[in-house]
Order: structure tokens, then C-alpha cells, then sequence
């Protein structure tokens, strides 16, 4: 593809899912005695299965550049393969996805990212394993410094990394972050984390992992937020799966429904990116974050309507059709 200057820089790893589609009878589900959802199936037999399907270059990082891309920026992204065909295959798959992947290092001698998801009925568990690569913040020159960078999930030997980003964030401050904590992210803490959460313009981040983040009252969004907003970000989205999501910019703050499902989902696998990254790419465009909330909802449910967390992200004029369309009641209000 032809390097152009990129709009949105996406930050993370990268990984070759395998879905493999479980029957119905094949599996269970059940609550343990600390109400933890386990997904049971049979021990030590052969367990039929309904299909496969392998999507090449996903991962928080990497579905949010994918969807930058497909709403009309020039998108990019930073992270790490193994010189193997897993490798090969993902930068494949980013070039066809019109994502520039020349910030993407092959790591000699090493595999990539590679996770099985079990498919039962509309939610999914994922077998995960995050090679160890070296991590290091690549050199750009003048003209390929980005408008936007977006920080997503990454390998929890990664941290002095972050360290990199934030000196580079800070030798170019018109560059904003937009930051979606990971896992090992969470896990690092905001101490760890702190300064990077400061250089901040957009943290988002679900009501759970809020929670964990701030330490603040799980029933009290207003407490949430606030203390999220005294780490640094200029905005702040809470997304709350069924209930729609909030967000703040320091002295307005919405609440947001989800916008209605033409079906029942056929598995949730990017919910979460998809809304983030429409989220980013409607303020990148120059929105304001009202109509950013827009967008937000309509991308995330078309992406549950498909398998995987790329094929049913949504074009801008898409995203259009859905708002021309939407219920009277499809809008942010104030709380």
C-alpha cells in the first residue's frame, strides 16, 4: 500500500485469533461459588466441534487501526510479530485492511501471537499467550509524526516501554493520546501508569475495569469519573455494556444509549475496540464529543453481528445510514 501521512497511530500487540464454534450440546455454562460464569465440557474425550475460522492481525491495537481505517484515516500501527508465517500472514492481512505496518518489527527467531477463542453460543473464552518480544519505540522522521496515538493493550514485560511513549508524547505535545487500557495495563496500576495517564486526551475504559482503575464506587459513575479525571485525561467514556455508556470532558458530562440490535449478537469478540476506536476516529475528524457518542454505539453493534472483531466494522457514510435511521431516542443527555 502507499505510505501516507498517518492520521492514527494504534499501540499494541497484535494476534492471529483461531474461533473454534462449539456446540450447543457440547459445553455448559455455570456459576462456582464466587459467582465467576465457568464454561464447562467434557474431560479426557474427543469433543465435536461446529467450525473454525482464523482472522489474521487482531488485537485491541490492531482492531482499533483497522477501524481507523475504514472510517476514512490514514491509520498505522505499532507492534511486533515473529519472523514465522503467523508473522508474515498478519502483515499480510494489514496491508489488505489498508493499515500501514511500517512500524510493525518482525522479531528474528521468534513466533507471533497466537489465541484460540471458544465460541459458545454468543460470548466467547480466549486462550491467550503474549510472546515476550523486545520493545522499542521506533524513530520517526519529521513528516510521519501522527495527529493521534492510540495505547491498547500490551505484553506485561512491556512496561519501560510505556516510558518511551510518554517521552516521545512529551517531545511532541501536539500529538494526542487516546488511551485503552489492557489487562496487564490494569494490573500495572495508575501509579505506574501515571504519567502516561496525564498526557491523556481520551480514556476509555469499561465500568468494571473503572472500578479496578480508581478504586471508586461501582454504583456511583459520578465518583468514577471524577477520580479518572484526576489522573490527567481531558475525556473520560465508561462504557457499561447493556446500559450504554457515559462519558465526561471535564465539565459536561452524557449518558449514552447502545443503539438498537437488528438481532441477537452472534458473539461479542471487539465490542469494547469497536466503540473506542469510533469514539477516537469522530474527534480525530473533528467532532465534538456529543457526536462522537453517536458513532460510538451504532459501530460496536454491527460488529456482534459478525464473527471476529473486524468484519462488521462500519464506513463513515454506514454510520450515517444507521444515524439517519436511528429511534428518536438515539442520543447523548446530559446527567
Amino acid at each position: 500500500m502507499t505510505e501516507h501521512k498517518i492520521d492514527v497511530l494504534a499501540i499494541g500487540d497484535v494476534v492471529t485469533d483461531a474461533f473454534i464454534k462449539l456446540l450447543d450440546d457440547q459445553a455448559t455454562t455455570y456459576k462456582d461459588e464466587h459467582g465467576n460464569k465457568i464454561l464447562a465440557m467434557p474431560y479426557g474425550m474427543k469433543v465435536p466441534f461446529d467450525h473454525a475460522e482464523v482472522i489474521e492481525a487482531v488485537g485491541n491495537a490492531a482492531n482499533a487501526a483497522v477501524s481507523f481505517a475504514k472510517l476514512g484515516l490514514n491509520a498505522g500501527l505499532v507492534s511486533n510479530v515473529g519472523s514465522d508465517s503467523w508473522g508474515r500472514d498478519i502483515i499480510n492481512a494489514l496491508h489488505t485492511k489498508n493499515v500501514d505496518s511500517r512500524f510493525v518489527h518482525v522479531n528474528k527467531d521468534k513466533v507471533s501471537n497466537y489465541h484460540y477463542v471458544l465460541w459458545y453460543k454468543d460470548e466467547r473464552t480466549i486462550l491467550i499467550k503474549h510472546e515476550e518480544y523486545e520493545y522499542n519505540w521506533p524513530r520517526f522522521r519529521a513528516n510521519d509524526i501522527p495527529k493521534w496515538v492510540y495505547f491498547s493493550s500490551i505484553s506485561k514485560n512491556a512496561l519501560p516501554y510505556h516510558d518511551e511513549v510518554v517521552e516521545w508524547l512529551n517531545d511532541h505535545p501536539d500529538v494526542k493520546l487516546a488511551f485503552q487500557p489492557g489487562t496487564f495495563q490494569i494490573e500495572a496500576g495508575v501509579e505506574r501508569l501515571k504519567d502516561l495517564y496525564a498526557k491523556t486526551e481520551v480514556l476509555v475504559l469499561n465500568r468494571e475495569e473503572a472500578v479496578i482503575v480508581t478504586g471508586g464506587s461501582y454504583d456511583d459513575i459520578h465518583d468514577l469519573m471524577n477520580r479518572m479525571h484526576a489522573y490527567g485525561p481531558k475525556i473520560v467514556v465508561i462504557t457499561d455494556g447493556p446500559d450504554g455508556a457515559y462519558a465526561s470532558d471535564g465539565e459536561n458530562r452524557f449518558k449514552m444509549p447502545n443503539y438498537p440490535d437488528p438481532a441477537p449478537p452472534v458473539e461479542r469478540t471487539g465490542a469494547g475496540d469497536s466503540f473506542a476506536s469510533a469514539l477516537v476516529a469522530a474527534l480525530a475528524k473533528g467532532a465534538t464529543l456529543e457526536a462522537a457518542l453517536l458513532w460510538a454505539p451504532i459501530n460496536s453493534m454491527n460488529v456482534v453481528q459478525h464473527v471476529g472483531a473486524q468484519s462488521g466494522l462500519l464506513t463513515a457514510d454506514e454510520i450515517d445510514y444507521y444515524l439517519r435511521n436511528a429511534p428518536d431516542w438515539y442520543h447523548p443527555e446530559r446527567f
